[in-house]
C-alpha cells in the first residue's frame, strides 16, 4: 500500500476519539480513509459531529502517524489494513475487526489455519507442561498456534509451537513494541524472530485492563478454534472461550481433577457444550471432520524405513508401563530432542498416550 494510503488509515485510527464504531460508520458513508479525508467538514460533520469532525481534519495525531510510518519502514515491521490482501480472511468474519494490525515478524501466519491455547497466568507444572506438549503436537500437524504471551499457560503454549514444525502468533494487549510482561522478554523475541506479534494498539500503548477483553477477541478470532488449559471460574480465558463461540469457532477443554480450583473453568466449559480433550488427536480428528482434509492430513508421519524402526525401537524400550522421557533416553540411547519428537508422532498415531506428570505409556 502507498504511504499516502496507509498515512489516511493511521491518520484516521489514531485521531483522539474516534473509535472502531465511529470509523465503520466513516467508511460506509465515504469509501476509503482517503476519501473520508477528502469529505470536507461540513459532510463529516454530520457522520462524526463536528468536533470530531474538527480533530480529523486537523490532524491532531500527526506525530503519531509519523512514527507509525517510519515504524513500519523497518525491517520486519507491518501494519495491515481492512483494504490489504494481506489481513486475514477470518477476522473479517468477527463482528468487530480491527482497522489496522500492528505486526513484528511474519504477517502471513495470522492467515494460517490456528488453533488458540490459552489458561491462568498461575498454571500448575503440569498445567505448563501440558500446554507446551499439546502445542508442540498441533504445531508439528501444521497450525499456528494463538495465544496471549501471557504467562503460565500462554507462555508455555509459544514455546511447544516454536519447538515444532510450525509457529506461533502472540495477540498482545498493548502496543506491538511493548513488551510485557518483562518476564517474556526472551519468548518476545524468540516469536519475533520465527513466529508473529501482532496488536491493534497504537504504538507504545501499554498495557490496561481494558485492553484484554479486545486482545482475547482477536485471540479467538484468529483461529479456528480454541483450547482452554486450567481455567478458574473467574478466568480471563472464559472470556476468549465465549468469543469463541459467539463467533462461530470450536471450543475445547482439557479436563482436570476435580478438587483443582483451575479445572473449574474447564469442567464449566464441558458442562456447557464444549469438546473434552484427552488428547492432541482429539482436536486434529475435529478439525479433519470439518475441512475433510484438514490437519490429520497434516500431521507428521514417518515415511522413511529407518524413522519407522526407530519408533519400533523406542516401542520396544517403552513397554506397557508408564514411562518418562529420561528413562525412555537412558534404555534407547537416544536424545531428549529425538524421543520427544518421535513420542508425538506416535500420540499423534494413536500409539502412546500421554500421561500426568510427564509420562508416557504404549496403547495395545
Amino acid at each position: 500500500m502507498p504511504d499516502r494510503e496507509l498515512e489516511a488509515w493511521l491518520r484516521l485510527t489514531l485521531t483522539p476519539g474516534l473509535g472502531g464504531q465511529g470509523l465503520r460508520k466513516l467508511l460506509g458513508a465515504f469509501g476509503l480513509p482517503s476519501q473520508v479525508l477528502a469529505a470536507g467538514r461540513t459532510a463529516l460533520a454530520r457522520e462524526a459531529g463536528d468536533a470530531l469532525a474538527g480533530r480529523i481534519l486537523a490532524a491532531e495525531g500527526a506525530a503519531a502517524v509519523a512514527a507509525a510510518l517510519a515504524w513500519a519502514a523497518a525491517p520486519g515491521h507491518s501494519i495491515l489494513t481492512l483494504a490489504d490482501a494481506a489481513y486475514p480472511q477470518q477476522l473479517l468474519e468477527i463482528p468487530d475487526p480491527p482497522a489496522l494490525l500492528y505486526v513484528i515478524g511474519e504477517p502471513a501466519l495470522l492467515a494460517r489455519r490456528g488453533l488458540a491455547i490459552v489458561g491462568s497466568r498461575n498454571a500448575t507444572a503440569q498445567g505448563v507442561a501440558n500446554a507446551e506438549r499439546f502445542a508442540r503436537a498441533f504445531s508439528d500437524a501444521g497450525l499456528t498456534i494463538a495465544s496471549g504471551l501471557a504467562l503460565g499457560i500462554d507462555a508455555a503454549a509459544h514455546r511447544g509451537a516454536l519447538g515444532g514444525a510450525g509457529s506461533t502468533v502472540a495477540v498482545l494487549g498493548c502496543g506491538v513494541d511493548v513488551v510485557y510482561p518483562q518476564r517474556n522478554a526472551e519468548l518476545y523475541r524468540a516469536i519475533a524472530g520465527r513466529g508473529a506479534l501482532v496488536a491493534e494498539m497504537p504504538l507504545g500503548a501499554p498495557p490496561a485492563a481494558a485492553n484484554f477483553p479486545r486482545r482475547n477477541r482477536l485471540i479467538s478470532g484468529l483461529a479456528r478454534g480454541v483450547l482452554v488449559i486450567e481455567a478458574a471460574l473467574q478466568s480471563g480465558s472464559l472470556i476468549t472461550a465465549r468469543l469463541a463461540a459467539e463467533q462461530g469457532r470450536d471450543v475445547f477443554a482439557l479436563p482436570g481433577s476435580i478438587h483443582s480450583p483451575l479445572a473449574k473453568g474447564c469442567h464449566l466449559l464441558i458442562k456447557q457444550g464444549a469438546k473434552l480433550v484427552e488428547s492432541a488427536q482429539d482436536v486434529l480428528d475435529e478439525f479433519a471432520t470439518v475441512a475433510g482434509d484438514g490437519a490429520r492430513a497434516s500431521a507428521p508421519a514417518p515415511t522413511a524405513s529407518a524413522a519407522a524402526e526407530k519408533e519400533h525401537v523406542l516401542l520396544a524400550h517403552l513397554g506397557y508401563d508408564p514411562c518418562n522421557v529420561d528413562t525412555l533416553c537412558q534404555r534407547s540411547g537416544l536424545t531428549p530432542e529425538t524421543v520427544s519428537a518421535m513420542l508425538v508422532a506416535l500420540e499423534l498415531d494413536g500409539r502412546v498416550a500421554a500421561l500426568p506428570g510427564g509420562q508416557f505409556q504404549r496403547i495395545a
